[in-house]
Protein backbone atom coordinates (compact mmCIF):
# COMPACT_ATOMS: atom_id res chain seq x y z
CA UNK A 1 0.00 0.00 0.00
CA UNK A 2 1.57 3.35 -1.03
CA UNK A 3 1.59 6.36 1.28
CA UNK A 4 -1.56 8.48 1.34
CA UNK A 5 -3.12 11.40 3.24
CA UNK A 6 -6.01 10.08 5.34
CA UNK A 7 -8.48 12.16 7.37
CA UNK A 8 -10.13 10.37 10.33
CA UNK A 9 -13.38 11.98 11.54
CA UNK A 10 -14.74 10.47 14.77
CA UNK A 11 -15.95 11.93 18.06
CA UNK A 12 -14.22 9.17 20.05
CA UNK A 13 -10.56 10.08 20.72
CA UNK A 14 -9.62 6.46 21.40
CA UNK A 15 -10.88 5.39 17.97
CA UNK A 16 -9.00 8.21 16.23
CA UNK A 17 -5.82 7.38 18.12
CA UNK A 18 -6.00 3.62 17.54
CA UNK A 19 -6.74 3.81 13.81
CA UNK A 20 -4.32 6.69 13.32
CA UNK A 21 -1.44 4.89 15.01
CA UNK A 22 -1.91 1.78 12.89
CA UNK A 23 -2.15 3.77 9.65
CA UNK A 24 0.94 5.82 10.53
CA UNK A 25 2.83 2.56 11.00
CA UNK A 26 1.76 1.71 7.43
CA UNK A 27 3.43 4.93 6.24
CA UNK A 28 0.33 7.10 5.81
CA UNK A 29 0.02 10.78 6.72
CA UNK A 30 -2.84 11.16 9.22
CA UNK A 31 -4.98 14.12 10.26
CA UNK A 32 -8.07 13.84 12.43
CA UNK A 33 -11.18 15.69 13.53
CA UNK A 34 -13.53 15.16 16.47
CA UNK A 35 -16.62 16.73 14.91
CA UNK A 36 -18.06 18.08 11.67
CA UNK A 37 -16.76 21.62 12.19
CA UNK A 38 -13.20 20.38 12.58
CA UNK A 39 -13.66 18.05 9.60
CA UNK A 40 -14.69 20.98 7.38
CA UNK A 41 -11.60 22.88 8.50
CA UNK A 42 -9.27 19.93 7.83
CA UNK A 43 -10.74 19.50 4.35
CA UNK A 44 -10.12 23.18 3.59
CA UNK A 45 -6.53 22.97 4.83
CA UNK A 46 -5.44 20.05 2.65
CA UNK A 47 -7.19 17.67 0.27
CA UNK A 48 -6.95 14.11 1.63
CA UNK A 49 -6.73 10.94 -0.45
CA UNK A 50 -9.29 9.20 1.79
CA UNK A 51 -11.74 10.11 4.56
CA UNK A 52 -12.84 7.75 7.34
CA UNK A 53 -16.11 9.31 8.53
CA UNK A 54 -18.10 8.41 11.65
CA UNK A 55 -21.89 8.44 11.25
CA UNK A 56 -22.92 9.52 14.76
CA UNK A 57 -21.33 12.80 15.94
CA UNK A 58 -22.56 15.46 18.37
CA UNK A 59 -22.97 18.43 16.02
CA UNK A 60 -23.63 17.21 12.48
CA UNK A 61 -23.95 13.51 11.69
CA UNK A 62 -21.69 11.91 9.12
CA UNK A 63 -24.47 11.26 6.60
CA UNK A 64 -25.48 14.93 6.60
CA UNK A 65 -21.83 15.98 6.31
CA UNK A 66 -21.29 13.61 3.40
CA UNK A 67 -24.37 15.04 1.65
CA UNK A 68 -23.15 18.58 2.31
CA UNK A 69 -19.74 17.87 0.80
CA UNK A 70 -21.24 16.07 -2.18
CA UNK A 71 -23.72 18.87 -2.96
CA UNK A 72 -20.98 21.49 -2.64
CA UNK A 73 -18.73 19.54 -5.03
CA UNK A 74 -15.75 19.68 -2.65
CA UNK A 75 -15.37 15.93 -2.21
CA UNK A 76 -12.53 14.68 -4.41
CA UNK A 77 -11.66 11.45 -2.64
CA UNK A 78 -13.33 8.21 -1.48
CA UNK A 79 -15.18 8.18 1.86
CA UNK A 80 -15.51 5.12 4.10
CA UNK A 81 -18.33 5.42 6.65
CA UNK A 82 -17.91 3.97 10.16
CA UNK A 83 -20.81 3.48 12.56
CA UNK A 84 -21.37 1.92 15.98
CA UNK A 85 -25.14 1.72 15.49
CA UNK A 86 -25.42 0.90 11.83
CA UNK A 87 -28.58 -0.09 10.01
CA UNK A 88 -29.41 -1.22 6.52
CA UNK A 89 -31.12 2.13 5.82
CA UNK A 90 -28.05 4.07 6.96
CA UNK A 91 -25.72 1.96 4.84
CA UNK A 92 -27.96 2.33 1.78
CA UNK A 93 -28.18 6.09 2.24
CA UNK A 94 -24.41 6.37 2.62
CA UNK A 95 -23.87 4.37 -0.56
CA UNK A 96 -26.43 6.47 -2.43
CA UNK A 97 -24.54 9.59 -1.44
CA UNK A 98 -21.33 8.15 -2.84
CA UNK A 99 -19.62 6.48 0.13
CA UNK A 100 -17.15 3.84 -0.98
CA UNK A 101 -17.99 1.42 1.84
CA UNK A 102 -19.69 1.14 5.24
CA UNK A 103 -17.99 -0.48 8.25
CA UNK A 104 -19.59 -1.20 11.62
CA UNK A 105 -17.98 -0.80 15.05
CA UNK A 106 -16.26 -2.48 16.74
CA UNK A 107 -13.94 -2.03 13.81
CA UNK A 108 -12.22 -5.10 12.42
CA UNK A 109 -8.76 -3.75 11.57
CA UNK A 110 -8.18 -6.53 9.05
CA UNK A 111 -11.30 -5.57 7.13
CA UNK A 112 -10.59 -1.86 7.54
CA UNK A 113 -7.10 -2.20 6.05
CA UNK A 114 -8.43 -4.09 3.02
CA UNK A 115 -11.18 -1.49 2.56
CA UNK A 116 -8.68 1.37 2.81
CA UNK A 117 -6.41 -0.24 0.23
CA UNK A 118 -9.30 -0.77 -2.17
CA UNK A 119 -10.64 2.75 -1.63
CA UNK A 120 -7.24 4.34 -2.26
CA UNK A 121 -6.84 2.28 -5.43
CA UNK A 122 -10.29 3.35 -6.67
CA UNK A 123 -9.49 6.98 -5.90
CA UNK A 124 -6.18 6.76 -7.73
CA UNK A 125 -7.83 5.36 -10.86
CA UNK A 126 -10.46 8.08 -10.80
CA UNK A 127 -7.88 10.86 -10.46
CA UNK A 128 -5.76 9.46 -13.29
CA UNK A 129 -8.72 9.39 -15.63
CA UNK A 130 -10.30 12.75 -14.75
CA UNK A 131 -7.89 14.49 -17.13
CA UNK A 132 -9.04 12.64 -20.24
CA UNK A 133 -9.95 14.97 -23.08
CA UNK A 134 -13.13 14.52 -25.03
CA UNK A 135 -11.59 14.31 -28.49
CA UNK A 136 -8.58 12.24 -27.50
CA UNK A 137 -8.55 8.44 -27.31
CA UNK A 138 -8.96 7.35 -23.71
CA UNK A 139 -5.88 5.77 -22.17
CA UNK A 140 -7.56 4.00 -19.27
CA UNK A 141 -5.74 1.87 -16.77
CA UNK A 142 -7.27 -1.61 -16.45
CA UNK A 143 -10.17 -1.01 -14.07
CA UNK A 144 -11.03 -3.34 -11.24
CA UNK A 145 -9.69 -4.84 -8.04
CA UNK A 146 -9.75 -8.54 -8.89
CA UNK A 147 -6.57 -10.61 -8.72
CA UNK A 148 -6.80 -11.05 -12.49
CA UNK A 149 -6.68 -7.31 -13.11
CA UNK A 150 -3.92 -6.75 -10.57
CA UNK A 151 -1.77 -9.33 -12.39
CA UNK A 152 -2.63 -7.78 -15.77
CA UNK A 153 -1.64 -4.31 -14.54
CA UNK A 154 1.71 -5.59 -13.25
CA UNK A 155 2.43 -7.31 -16.55
CA UNK A 156 1.49 -4.19 -18.52
CA UNK A 157 3.88 -2.12 -16.41
CA UNK A 158 6.74 -4.53 -17.16
CA UNK A 159 5.92 -4.78 -20.86
CA UNK A 160 5.69 -1.00 -21.27
CA UNK A 161 9.36 -0.51 -20.36
CA UNK A 162 10.70 -2.64 -23.22
CA UNK A 163 10.90 -2.25 -26.99
CA UNK A 164 10.18 -5.81 -28.11
CA UNK A 165 7.00 -6.65 -30.08
CA UNK A 166 3.89 -7.45 -28.00
CA UNK A 167 1.17 -9.93 -28.93
CA UNK A 168 -2.10 -9.22 -27.09
CA UNK A 169 -4.55 -12.11 -27.15
CA UNK A 170 -8.18 -12.00 -26.09
CA UNK A 171 -11.77 -12.33 -27.21
CA UNK A 172 -13.36 -9.53 -29.25
CA UNK A 173 -14.30 -6.61 -27.03
CA UNK A 174 -11.93 -7.29 -24.11
CA UNK A 175 -9.95 -4.10 -24.77
CA UNK A 176 -6.86 -5.12 -26.76
CA UNK A 177 -6.43 -1.70 -28.36
CA UNK A 178 -6.96 0.00 -24.99
CA UNK A 179 -4.17 -2.17 -23.55
CA UNK A 180 -1.93 -1.24 -26.48
CA UNK A 181 -2.62 2.47 -25.91
CA UNK A 182 -1.81 2.05 -22.22
CA UNK A 183 1.53 0.41 -23.07
CA UNK A 184 2.30 3.25 -25.48
CA UNK A 185 1.33 5.96 -22.97
CA UNK A 186 3.59 4.48 -20.27
CA UNK A 187 6.55 3.66 -22.49
CA UNK A 188 9.64 5.64 -23.54
CA UNK A 189 7.82 6.22 -26.86
CA UNK A 190 4.86 7.98 -25.22
CA UNK A 191 5.63 11.26 -27.00
CA UNK A 192 5.54 9.52 -30.39
CA UNK A 193 2.44 8.67 -32.47
CA UNK A 194 0.08 5.75 -31.90
CA UNK A 195 -1.07 4.40 -35.27
CA UNK A 196 -3.65 1.65 -35.71
CA UNK A 197 -3.81 -0.65 -38.77
CA UNK A 198 -6.99 -2.48 -39.73
CA UNK A 199 -6.81 -6.10 -40.89
CA UNK A 200 -10.13 -6.63 -42.68
CA UNK A 201 -8.42 -5.97 -46.02
CA UNK A 202 -6.83 -8.09 -48.75
CA UNK A 203 -3.07 -8.44 -49.10
CA UNK A 204 -2.71 -5.75 -51.80
CA UNK A 205 -4.65 -3.21 -49.74
CA UNK A 206 -2.71 -4.14 -46.62
CA UNK A 207 0.61 -3.58 -48.42
CA UNK A 208 -0.52 -0.19 -49.71
CA UNK A 209 -1.79 0.76 -46.25
CA UNK A 210 1.56 -0.09 -44.61
CA UNK A 211 4.02 1.12 -47.26
CA UNK A 212 2.09 3.86 -49.03
CA UNK A 213 1.71 4.44 -52.75
CA UNK A 214 2.42 7.12 -55.37
CA UNK A 215 4.54 9.19 -53.01
CA UNK A 216 2.07 9.05 -50.16
CA UNK A 217 3.34 7.82 -46.81
CA UNK A 218 2.01 4.59 -45.36
CA UNK A 219 1.26 3.72 -41.77
CA UNK A 220 4.83 2.55 -41.15
CA UNK A 221 6.11 6.05 -41.88
CA UNK A 222 3.36 7.64 -39.80
CA UNK A 223 4.25 5.44 -36.82
CA UNK A 224 7.99 6.26 -36.86
CA UNK A 225 9.10 7.11 -33.34
CA UNK A 226 5.95 5.61 -31.84
CA UNK A 227 3.79 2.50 -31.93
CA UNK A 228 2.06 0.63 -34.74
CA UNK A 229 -0.88 -1.42 -33.52
CA UNK A 230 -2.32 -4.13 -35.79
CA UNK A 231 -5.77 -4.83 -34.45
CA UNK A 232 -6.17 -8.56 -35.24
CA UNK A 233 -3.39 -10.36 -37.07
CA UNK A 234 -5.40 -13.60 -37.07
CA UNK A 235 -7.55 -12.03 -39.82
CA UNK A 236 -4.63 -11.39 -42.19
CA UNK A 237 -4.57 -13.60 -45.26
CA UNK A 238 -1.32 -15.34 -46.23
CA UNK A 239 -0.36 -12.59 -48.67
CA UNK A 240 -0.73 -9.89 -46.02
CA UNK A 241 1.20 -12.03 -43.57
CA UNK A 242 4.06 -12.24 -46.07
CA UNK A 243 4.09 -8.44 -46.45
CA UNK A 244 4.30 -7.91 -42.68
CA UNK A 245 6.97 -10.59 -42.28
CA UNK A 246 9.18 -9.00 -44.96
CA UNK A 247 8.91 -5.63 -43.24
CA UNK A 248 9.90 -7.06 -39.86
CA UNK A 249 12.77 -9.15 -41.24
CA UNK A 250 14.18 -6.25 -43.28
CA UNK A 251 13.83 -3.68 -40.50
CA UNK A 252 13.08 -1.01 -43.14
CA UNK A 253 10.11 1.13 -44.14
CA UNK A 254 10.19 -0.52 -47.58
CA UNK A 255 11.64 -4.04 -47.59
CA UNK A 256 12.06 -3.91 -51.36
CA UNK A 257 14.44 -0.92 -51.24
CA UNK A 258 17.79 -1.42 -49.55
CA UNK A 259 18.29 2.34 -49.11
CA UNK A 260 14.93 2.76 -47.36
CA UNK A 261 14.90 4.31 -43.89
CA UNK A 262 15.22 1.98 -40.92
CA UNK A 263 12.12 1.14 -38.91
CA UNK A 264 11.90 3.14 -35.72
CA UNK A 265 8.70 1.93 -34.12
CA UNK A 266 7.35 -0.60 -31.70
CA UNK A 267 4.94 -3.20 -33.05
CA UNK A 268 1.97 -4.30 -30.95
CA UNK A 269 -0.42 -6.82 -32.46
CA UNK A 270 -3.75 -8.11 -31.26
CA UNK A 271 -5.33 -11.48 -31.98
CA UNK A 272 -8.76 -12.90 -31.23
CA UNK A 273 -7.67 -16.42 -32.21
CA UNK A 274 -4.91 -18.60 -30.74
CA UNK A 275 -2.11 -18.17 -33.29
CA UNK A 276 -0.41 -21.39 -32.20
CA UNK A 277 -3.44 -23.31 -33.44
CA UNK A 278 -3.53 -21.34 -36.70
CA UNK A 279 0.16 -22.16 -37.23
CA UNK A 280 -0.56 -25.86 -36.72
CA UNK A 281 -3.49 -25.64 -39.15
CA UNK A 282 -1.25 -24.03 -41.76
CA UNK A 283 -3.25 -20.78 -41.94
CA UNK A 284 -0.69 -18.58 -40.19
CA UNK A 285 2.98 -18.16 -41.03
CA UNK A 286 5.16 -19.74 -38.35
CA UNK A 287 8.04 -17.28 -38.86
CA UNK A 288 5.67 -14.32 -38.47
CA UNK A 289 4.25 -15.88 -35.31
CA UNK A 290 7.71 -15.98 -33.72
CA UNK A 291 8.41 -12.40 -34.83
CA UNK A 292 5.22 -11.21 -33.09
CA UNK A 293 5.11 -13.45 -30.03
CA UNK A 294 8.09 -11.99 -28.18
CA UNK A 295 6.10 -10.55 -25.26
CA UNK A 296 2.76 -12.38 -25.09
CA UNK A 297 -0.05 -10.76 -23.11
CA UNK A 298 -3.50 -12.23 -22.57
CA UNK A 299 -6.55 -10.19 -21.53
CA UNK A 300 -9.21 -12.31 -19.82
CA UNK A 301 -12.89 -12.09 -20.80
CA UNK A 302 -15.12 -10.07 -18.50
CA UNK A 303 -17.02 -13.15 -17.35
CA UNK A 304 -13.82 -14.35 -15.65
CA UNK A 305 -13.59 -11.21 -13.52
CA UNK A 306 -17.22 -10.39 -12.84
CA UNK A 307 -16.34 -8.96 -9.42
CA UNK A 308 -14.92 -5.97 -11.35
CA UNK A 309 -18.25 -5.19 -13.03
CA UNK A 310 -19.57 -2.80 -10.30
CA UNK A 311 -16.33 -0.77 -10.44
CA UNK A 312 -16.54 -0.62 -14.24
CA UNK A 313 -20.20 0.39 -14.21
CA UNK A 314 -19.61 3.17 -11.67
CA UNK A 315 -16.61 4.45 -13.59
CA UNK A 316 -18.35 4.66 -16.97
CA UNK A 317 -21.49 6.10 -15.34
CA UNK A 318 -19.30 9.11 -14.42
CA UNK A 319 -16.99 8.99 -17.44
CA UNK A 320 -19.60 9.50 -20.17
CA UNK A 321 -21.36 12.47 -18.52
CA UNK A 322 -17.96 14.11 -18.05
CA UNK A 323 -16.81 13.39 -21.60
CA UNK A 324 -19.99 13.67 -23.64
CA UNK A 325 -22.29 15.71 -21.42
CA UNK A 326 -24.84 12.87 -21.15
CA UNK A 327 -27.08 13.01 -18.05
CA UNK A 328 -25.73 11.39 -14.93
CA UNK A 329 -27.83 8.54 -13.53
CA UNK A 330 -27.25 6.54 -10.36
CA UNK A 331 -26.73 2.78 -10.70
CA UNK A 332 -28.09 1.36 -7.41
CA UNK A 333 -26.72 -1.79 -5.79
CA UNK A 334 -29.53 -3.98 -7.18
CA UNK A 335 -28.65 -2.91 -10.72
CA UNK A 336 -24.92 -3.40 -10.15
CA UNK A 337 -25.65 -6.86 -8.76
CA UNK A 338 -27.72 -7.80 -11.82
CA UNK A 339 -25.00 -6.60 -14.18
CA UNK A 340 -22.41 -8.50 -12.20
CA UNK A 341 -24.32 -11.72 -12.77
CA UNK A 342 -24.64 -11.20 -16.54
CA UNK A 343 -22.27 -13.28 -18.68
CA UNK A 344 -21.07 -10.40 -20.98
CA UNK A 345 -20.47 -12.19 -24.30
CA UNK A 346 -19.43 -8.84 -25.79
CA UNK A 347 -16.99 -8.23 -22.91
CA UNK A 348 -15.90 -4.70 -21.96
CA UNK A 349 -17.19 -3.21 -25.22
CA UNK A 350 -20.70 -4.50 -24.46
CA UNK A 351 -20.58 -3.10 -20.91
CA UNK A 352 -19.50 0.35 -22.09
CA UNK A 353 -22.20 0.43 -24.75
CA UNK A 354 -24.85 -0.69 -22.27
CA UNK A 355 -23.96 1.96 -19.69
CA UNK A 356 -23.93 4.66 -22.36
CA UNK A 357 -27.33 3.52 -23.68
CA UNK A 358 -28.88 3.54 -20.20
CA UNK A 359 -27.56 7.05 -19.55
CA UNK A 360 -28.84 8.45 -22.85
CA UNK A 361 -32.21 6.72 -23.15
CA UNK A 362 -33.20 6.51 -19.46
CA UNK A 363 -35.61 8.89 -17.80
CA UNK A 364 -35.29 8.87 -14.00
CA UNK A 365 -32.34 9.75 -11.80
CA UNK A 366 -31.83 6.06 -10.98
CA UNK A 367 -31.41 3.17 -13.39
CA UNK A 368 -33.87 0.35 -12.66
CA UNK A 369 -33.45 -3.40 -12.94
CA UNK A 370 -36.37 -3.43 -15.39
CA UNK A 371 -34.46 -1.05 -17.71
CA UNK A 372 -31.39 -3.25 -17.50
CA UNK A 373 -33.36 -6.39 -18.32
CA UNK A 374 -34.88 -4.69 -21.36
CA UNK A 375 -31.49 -3.45 -22.54
CA UNK A 376 -29.89 -6.87 -22.09
CA UNK A 377 -32.75 -8.52 -23.96
CA UNK A 378 -32.11 -6.19 -26.91
CA UNK A 379 -28.44 -7.21 -27.13
CA UNK A 380 -28.02 -9.39 -30.21
CA UNK A 381 -25.39 -11.83 -28.99
CA UNK A 382 -26.65 -15.09 -30.46
CA UNK A 383 -24.89 -17.06 -33.17
CA UNK A 384 -26.22 -18.16 -36.53
CA UNK A 385 -26.13 -21.90 -37.18
CA UNK A 386 -27.24 -22.65 -40.70
CA UNK A 387 -30.31 -20.47 -41.27
CA UNK A 388 -31.29 -20.33 -37.60
CA UNK A 389 -30.46 -17.58 -35.12
CA UNK A 390 -29.41 -19.34 -31.92
CA UNK A 391 -30.06 -17.62 -28.55
CA UNK A 392 -27.06 -16.44 -26.56
CA UNK A 393 -28.03 -18.93 -23.85
CA UNK A 394 -26.82 -21.70 -26.16
CA UNK A 395 -23.26 -20.41 -25.77
CA UNK A 396 -23.30 -20.79 -21.98
CA UNK A 397 -22.69 -23.75 -19.66
CA UNK A 398 -25.91 -25.50 -18.65
CA UNK A 399 -26.01 -24.16 -15.07
CA UNK A 400 -25.41 -20.56 -16.17
CA UNK A 401 -27.91 -20.90 -19.02
CA UNK A 402 -30.56 -22.21 -16.63
CA UNK A 403 -29.98 -19.33 -14.21
CA UNK A 404 -30.08 -16.79 -17.03
CA UNK A 405 -33.36 -18.23 -18.35
CA UNK A 406 -34.90 -18.18 -14.85
CA UNK A 407 -33.78 -14.58 -14.40
CA UNK A 408 -35.26 -13.43 -17.71
CA UNK A 409 -38.45 -15.44 -17.17
CA UNK A 410 -39.12 -14.17 -13.63
CA UNK A 411 -38.21 -10.60 -14.57
CA UNK A 412 -40.68 -10.67 -17.47
CA UNK A 413 -43.41 -12.07 -15.22
CA UNK A 414 -42.65 -9.50 -12.47
CA UNK A 415 -43.11 -6.70 -14.99
CA UNK A 416 -46.51 -8.11 -15.95
CA UNK A 417 -47.70 -8.04 -12.32
CA UNK A 418 -46.01 -4.71 -11.50
CA UNK A 419 -43.69 -6.23 -8.90
CA UNK A 420 -46.26 -8.14 -6.85
CA UNK A 421 -44.53 -11.25 -5.50
CA UNK A 422 -47.87 -12.65 -4.35
CA UNK A 423 -49.32 -12.52 -7.86
CA UNK A 424 -46.05 -13.81 -9.30
CA UNK A 425 -46.15 -16.82 -6.97
CA UNK A 426 -49.63 -17.68 -8.28
CA UNK A 427 -48.61 -17.30 -11.91
CA UNK A 428 -45.43 -19.36 -11.72
CA UNK A 429 -46.98 -21.83 -9.23
CA UNK A 430 -44.25 -21.50 -6.58
CA UNK A 431 -44.50 -21.26 -2.81
CA UNK A 432 -43.91 -17.62 -1.85
CA UNK A 433 -41.01 -18.24 0.57
CA UNK A 434 -39.21 -20.35 -2.02
CA UNK A 435 -39.90 -17.67 -4.65
CA UNK A 436 -38.42 -14.92 -2.46
CA UNK A 437 -35.32 -17.06 -1.99
CA UNK A 438 -35.06 -17.65 -5.75
CA UNK A 439 -35.42 -13.94 -6.56
CA UNK A 440 -32.69 -13.06 -4.06
CA UNK A 441 -30.42 -15.75 -5.48
CA UNK A 442 -30.89 -14.36 -9.00
CA UNK A 443 -30.34 -10.76 -7.89
CA UNK A 444 -33.89 -9.64 -8.72
CA UNK A 445 -35.41 -6.90 -6.53
CA UNK A 446 -39.24 -6.80 -6.85
CA UNK A 447 -39.26 -3.21 -5.60
CA UNK A 448 -37.58 -2.16 -8.86
CA UNK A 449 -40.78 -3.09 -10.71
Amino acid sequence: MSSARILIVDDEPDIREMIGEILRDEGHEITDAGNAAEARERLREAAPDLILLDVWMPDTDGISLLREWRDAGVLKCPVVMISGHGSVETAVEATRLGAFDFIEKPVSMARLMVTIENALEAGRLKRENEGLKRNQPAVLEPLGRSAVVQQLRQRLERVAQHEAPVLIAGEPGVGKQEAARWIHAHSPRSEGPFVSAATRVDSASFKTMLLGEDGAEGLLAEAQGGVLFIDDVSRLDRGAQTVLLKVLESGRLDPEQSDSSALDLRLIAGTSQPLEKLVRDGSFDESLFYQLNVLPLEIPPLRERQEDVPDLVRFYAEYYPGRDGTPYRHFPVAVQNRLRQYHWPGNLRELRNLVQRLLILGGGEEVTVAEVEEALAQSDTGETVGDRKMPALYNMPLREAREEFERQYLTFKLQSVEGSVGKLAEIVEMERTHLYRKLKQLGIDPKQF
